[in-house]
C-alpha cells in the first residue's frame, strides 16, 4: 500500500470524524463540552469505552509483547475486572451523589483546596505521559510506512496528528467523543478479526485449528506461579492489574469524565460492568492475534522491524498488515483501526486534560459566562501544545516496548491519587491539608528510590506492578501522619 493511498484514506476517516463533530458540536456550550449534557445512552458509552481504553498501545503493542512474555497480559486484564467493579460499586455513587464535573472536586469536599490541586495536579502528569505514551506509538507507524517516505520530520508528524484532534473535538468535547468513539472501536475490532481472519487462511487453519495448534503452545502459557520472586508472578500481575483500572479509569478524568455523561448512576454502573466483561474478551482476542502474527512471521521468513537499529516489535503488526501479501483489504482495515485506536484514547484525553485544567486550576465555573468558553478554547489549544512536546521528548527516550513503559509510569503517578481516595473514602479523618503536596511527592520518591533497587539486593525478587498499591499505601500512611487530632 503506498503512502499517498494511506494518507487519503486518512482524509477520508477524519471526514467522518469532521461530520459527527458538526452534529454533535451544534449549540454546545461547557455544559455539553464537560459532561455532554447527562444525556448519553449507556450502552454507547459502553461500547466505545473499549476503544478508549485500548488505544493504541494495545492495537499495536499488546501482539508485539507477546512473544516476550506470552500471554502473562491476561494476569492482569483478570485484575482490571474486579477493579472496574470496585469502580462501579464504590466510586461512581460518590461521584454521582456529589455531582461532580471534575472528579477531584471530591477531595477539596473532603479534605480541602490543597487535597484538590494536589489530585488534579497528579491526573494532570499522569494523562499527559498515558496520552502522549499512545500517540507516540501510532506516530512512529505513520511516520514508517508514510512520512518518512516524503522525508516529513517526526515533529511534523505529531503535529498534524494533534492539530486533526483538536479540529473535530474543539466545539463539542465530550459529547462528540461519545459517537466518535463508538465508531473508533468497531473500525478497531473490525481490523483485528480481519487480521486473525486472513492469517488464519494464508497458512491455511481455522480459527479453531489455530487455537488447537502446537505452534500457538509456544506463546499461549497465561498463568505464572512457579516463581514468586519474578515480575510476572500471577498474584502480582492480578493485584497489580486490579489497582491499576482502579486508577487509571476510576480516579482518572478522562475516562470517568465518560462515566459522568449517563443519565443517571444505575445506568453508568451497567455501562462500567458490561465493558469491563466484553473487555477481557477483546483482550484475548489481541493476544492471540500476537500469537499468531509470530506464527505467520516464522513460518514466512518476516524480519522483526528494526527502528534505531534496534529490532523493534510494536511495528511487527503494521508490517505484515501494509507490506505483507495479505490484501489490500487487511491494509485498508489495519490503517483505520490503527487510527481509530489512536485517536479514540488521544481526543478524550485531550478533551478531559481541558476540562480538569479548566475546572481544577482555574476555576472556571466562578468566571463570568461571556468568559467561560473563550477561555475553554484557549486552554484546548494549550493542552494541545503540551501534547506535542512531550510526544516529541519521547522520540529521544524511550527504548523499551510501550505498554510496558505506559504501565511502569502509571506506578509512579497515580499512587498518590490511590492513597488520598482510599483515605478520604475509609477513614473519617481530616487532615491538616497544606502538607497534602510534601506527603503525594515523598510516596513518590520512595517509590522511584524502591524501583531502582536491583533483584539481586533483594533476594532475586523482580519488582512489578505492585508498586501501585505501595505508593498508595505509603501515600495513606503519609496522610495519617498528618491527620488532625
Amino acid at each position: 500500500m503506498q503512502p499517498i493511498h494511506i494518507l487519503l484514506l486518512i482524509a477520508a476517516y477524519f471526514g467522518i470524524l469532521l461530520l459527527i463533530s458538526y452534529f454533535t458540536g451544534k449549540n454546545s456550550g461547557n455544559e455539553a463540552f464537560f459532561k455532554a449534557n447527562r444525556q448519553s445512552p449507556w450502552y454507547i458509552v459502553a461500547f466505545g469505552m473499549i476503544g478508549a481504553s485500548l488505544s493504541g498501545v494495545t492495537f499495536i503493542s499488546v501482539p508485539g509483547w507477546v512473544e516476550a512474555s506470552q500471554f502473562n497480559y491476561m494476569q492482569v486484564v483478570f485484575g482490571y475486572l474486579v477493579g472496574y467493579f470496585v469502580i462501579a460499586y464504590v466510586l461512581m455513587p460518590i461521584y454521582y451523589r456529589l455531582n461532580v464535573t471534575s472528579i477531584y472536586q471530591y477531595l477539596e469536599q473532603r479534605f480541602g483546596i490543597v487535597s484538590y490541586k494536589t489530585g488534579a495536579f497528579f491526573f494532570f502528569i499522569s494523562r499527559v505521559l498515558g496520552a502522549s505514551f499512545r500517540l507516540y506509538l501510532v506516530a512512529i507507524v505513520l511516520q514508517h510506512y508514510i512520512f518518512d517516505a516524503w522525508h516529513i520530520p517526526f515533529e511534523i508528524t505529531v503535529t498534524l496528528s494533534i492539530f486533526l484532534i483538536w479540529i473535530y473535538t474543539f466545539r463539542g468535547g465530550i459529547k462528540t467523543i461519545v459517537w466518535t468513539d463508538t465508531l473508533q472501536t468497531l473500525f478497531m475490532l473490525l481490523a483485528v478479526g480481519m487480521a486473525i481472519y486472513y492469517i488464519n487462511n494464508e497458512i491455511g487453519w481455522t480459527f479453531s485449528e489455530f487455537i488447537s495448534s502446537e505452534e500457538l503452545k509456544a506463546y499461549n502459557k497465561t498463568f505464572f506461579f512457579d516463581n514468586f520472586l519474578a515480575k510476572n508472578h500471577f498474584i502480582k500481575s492480578f493485584v497489580g492489574g486490579m489497582f491499576i483500572t482502579i486508577c487509571m479509569t476510576g480516579l482518572d478524568q478522562d475516562m470517568m469524565q465518560k462515566n459522568l455523561t449517563c443519565r443517571n448512576l444505575k445506568e453508568a454502573q451497567k455501562n462500567m460492568v458490561s465493558f469491563s466483561l466484553v473487555l477481557i474478551v477483546v483482550n484475548f482476542i489481541f493476544l492471540s492475534l500476537g500469537a499468531l502474527l509470530f506464527i505467520y512471521s516464522e513460518q514466512f521468513t518476516i524480519d522483526i522491524p528494526m527502528m534505531d537499529g534496534k529490532p523493534k516489535t510494536d511495528l511487527l503488526f503494521p508490517e505484515i498488515a501494509i507490506q505483507g501479501e495479505l490484501g489490500i483489504l487487511l491494509a485498508i482495515s489495519f490503517i483505520l483501526g490503527l487510527i481509530a485506536a489512536a485517536y479514540s484514547s488521544a481526543d478524550s484525553a485531550l478533551t478531559s486534560l481541558t476540562t480538569s485544567f479548566c475546572i481544577d486550576f482555574l476555576d472556571i465555573e466562578k468566571k463570568k459566562k461571556e468568559e467561560q468558553t473563550g477561555i475553554r478554547k484557549k486552554t484546548h489549544i494549550g493542552m494541545s501544545i503540551v501534547l506535542i512536546l512531550v510526544i516529541i521528548v519521547f522520540k529521544h527516550v524511550l527504548t523499551d516496548n510501550v505498554i510496558s513503559n505506559l504501565l511502569t509510569v502509571a506506578t509512579y503517578t497515580y499512587g498518590p491519587l490511590l492513597g488520598l481516595f482510599a483515605f478520604g473514602i475509609f477513614t473519617p479523618y481530616k487532615i491538616h491539608d497544606r502538607y497534602t503536596w510534601l506527603v503525594a511527592l515523598v510516596s513518590v520518591l520512595i517509590i522511584i528510590g524502591i524501583s531502582k533497587i536491583p533483584s539481586e539486593a533483594l533476594g532475586g525478587y523482580q519488582i512489578g506492578y505492585e508498586l501501585l498499591p505501595l505508593n498508595g499505601l505509603i501515600t495513606f500512611l503519609g496522610l495519617i501522619l498528618i491527620r488532625r487530632k
